[in-house]
């Protein structure tokens, strides 16, 4: 017996995600940080968007996750403040994580398409975000890159550990 093609939503993130966005998140780690489940609600409830991919037919497994930031919050993300430093009109992707098996399912560009709707809702004239160079990311650098990304910049961070990509995609209002 065939199985249906999975149609995944995106649906906001809840309290109850918590546990499983931690180990998306530890899962995929180096390509994000490595944050506790303190860490975690704190980012949830100050995003701008806090959405996950999920199949209908168990809405409650999120798949993949997407945080976006908006400007002015005190967060000490060396990124984050990077673009802070550029301008106040942005919605900063903080991370973004599909599930392993859910890679190069389309997932990520659905949870994009929810990050630019909420950044046009939001008067935003740009999306933002970094992807590792050192350790190197180029799956990530080449999907940014297909998603219309930039350049915008290079920094060092984690006392030069890690050096990113600093991205930008402008908006189109």
């Amino acid at each position: 017996m065939e199985t249906a093609p999975l149609s995944p939503v995106v649906r906001p993130l809840t309290e109850t995600d918590l546990p499983r966005l931690i180990e998306l998140n530890t899962a995929s780690v180096p390509a994000v940080n490595l944050i506790d489940e303190e860490e975690m609600r704190a980012l949830v409830a100050s995003a701008g968007l806090a959405a996950g991919v999920v199949d209908p037919a168990h809405p409650e497994l999120v798949l993949g996750f997407v945080l976006a930031l908006p400007p002015g919050l005190d967060y000490q993300s060396e990124n984050y403040r990077w673009f802070s430093a550029r301008g106040d009109r942005f919605l900063y992707v903080d991370r973004i994580v599909v599930a392993d098996g859910h890679r190069s399912s389309g997932f990520g560009a659905l949870l994009y398409d929810a990050v630019f709707l909420a950044a046009a809702e939001a008067g935003s004239t740009e999306v933002d975000c970094e992807v590792n160079v050192e350790p190197p990311n180029p799956g990530s650098m080449a999907f940014h890159g297909r998603l219309g990304f930039e350049e915008v910049g290079r920094q060092a961070t984690k006392g030069g550990e890690v050096v990113v990509a600093l991205l930008a995609r402008p908006l189109i209002h």
